[in-house]
């Protein structure tokens, strides 16, 4: 049973079509409001929420939450960001799958420490799958990461085209990054564990711990690209990335629980709403990634108990012309994705709602004892004679007696670095 909020579809005809799919949810809404002839009270907490306050809920031991982190293209938007999906189990594991640009700020807003989110998968290496890794690695110590990051990506064609070398390229990139920030910050948040595999093998297993299994299918998007499966406590997650629909899935997606597939705009509103020729808006649309019709193939061959479309811009119109493209091949349970949807997925049911996230959030606390490093003795290796004599001695001045009272007033001992260079003997 699929309890489906009302949101489900607002749009039009399809209001219509997914009709019957909305009876459970007033049901059981009518349920807790007639629970036992009681007013539900005037100054406590409303008891029913079809929202999902991150934070607020536990996961039932067998259940497995997932947020949408990013549903977009490599098209800014402030309304998607590029290809993200958090995987939450109630083991306590967390599972990223693609971190495209602007991604991490929608998991930032979720409020989840950083540590919890150690593991990586990403399908491929284009800037919209991958596009946030870097700034969500290098970023890590400044926001309470403690711990190693571990990343899954495929190995190239080429090997300088693979995700170790891209990962070397990353960190010859971000060099300066990396040591300024592991000067002044824990440097733990800086280890990063790459784990490169073959991406043309069919249904492998590339992680298996804790009950938790993640197996590869080859794409087709470009070469060395993947999708991917995750299979715990008989629930199955299966994630496209970029795609068009394969023997893999078809044979190996069967039936899953939750089926995440890309599904693009139709060629005619690529061409209208991305400027894009026609001979472009077939290629692209159509030979480098699925076609609404061809989502919709792909989902009567595997049925899963819900099938949810993403990577388009989805507004009113768009949404209209897909799920009208898509039910020409297809009549099972569906979502269209936006960020922030959330599906709560257990044996018996999935629930689909939509996140409140904390849009003036700062970083969760850390999870572990910070070991601040000597910032002042590693940077005396870094910065130059021009740096040292630039510090401009009243406002280091006013600096050090904010850095005494600061002391005094917490029973700390922390001694100012640069600001006290010029107060030094030569």
């Amino acid at each position: 049973m699929i309890a489906r909020p009302t949101f489900f579809v607002a749009l039009g005809a399809a209001l219509v079509a997914g009709a019957a799919l909305l009876v459970d949810v007033d049901l059981r809404l009518r349920e807790a409001r007639a629970q036992d002839g009681r007013e539900w009270s005037r100054t406590g907490p409303f008891p029913n929420h079809e929202v999902y306050y991150p934070g607020t809920e536990t996961l039932a031991p067998d259940e497995m939450r997932v947020v949408a982190c990013g549903t977009g293209m490599p098209t800014p938007r402030l309304k998607q960001a590029a290809a993200c999906f958090l995987v939450e189990l109630g083991n306590g594991d967390k599972f990223i799958f693609d971190l495209g640009e602007g991604s991490y700020e929608r998991i930032s807003a979720l409020g989840i420490p950083l540590d919890q989110l150690d593991k990586v998968f990403l399908g491929h290496l284009h800037l919209d799958h991958a596009g946030d890794f870097p700034a969500f690695y290098m970023t890590g110590p400044v926001n309470n990461r403690l711990r190693p990051l571990r990343v899954w990506g495929p190995a190239g064609v080429r090997p300088d085209w693979g995700t170790k070398a891209w990962v070397a390229h990353m960190e010859a990139m971000w060099a300066w990054e990396s040591a300024t920030r592991g000067a002044v910050v824990d440097p733990r948040g800086l280890q990063l564990e790459v784990n490169e595999f073959d991406w043309t093998a069919v249904n492998q297993v590339i992680f298996d711990e804790n009950g938790v299994v993640v197996r590869t299918l080859p794409a087709v998007h470009g070469e060395q690209t993947v999708s991917f499966l995750l299979e715990w406590k008989g629930l199955r997650f299966a994630f496209s990335s970029d795609t068009l629909p394969t023997t893999g899935w078809r044979d190996h997606a069967k039936g899953v629980d939750l089926s995440i597939h890309e599904c693009f705009l139709p060629p005619r509103m690529m061409m209208s709403k991305l400027g894009m020729t026609a001979s472009e808006a077939i290629f692209v649309g159509t030979q480098g990634h699925t076609s609404a019709q061809a989502f919709g193939k792909i989902m009567s061959l595997t049925e899963p108990r819900l099938a949810v479309c993403y990577h388009f811009q989805n507004d009113n119109d768009t949404a209209l012309a897909v799920y009208d493209d898509i039910r020409k091949t297809y009549a099972g349970p569906l979502d269209l994705a936006q960020d922030f949807m959330v599906w709560n997925v257990t044996k018996e049911t999935i629930r689909t709602r939509m996140a409140v996230p904390n849009h003036e959030g700062f970083p969760a606390p850390a999870q572990r004892a910070k070991q601040p490093p000597d910032s002042m003795a590693i940077l005396a290796d870094l910065l130059s004679e021009t740096t040292f004599k630039s510090i401009e001695p009243q406002s280091a001045a006013v600096t050090n007696e904010q850095i005494k009272v600061f002391n005094e007033r917490n029973g700390t001992n922390v001694q100012p670095g640069l600001t006290a260079v010029p107060f030094r003997n030569p």
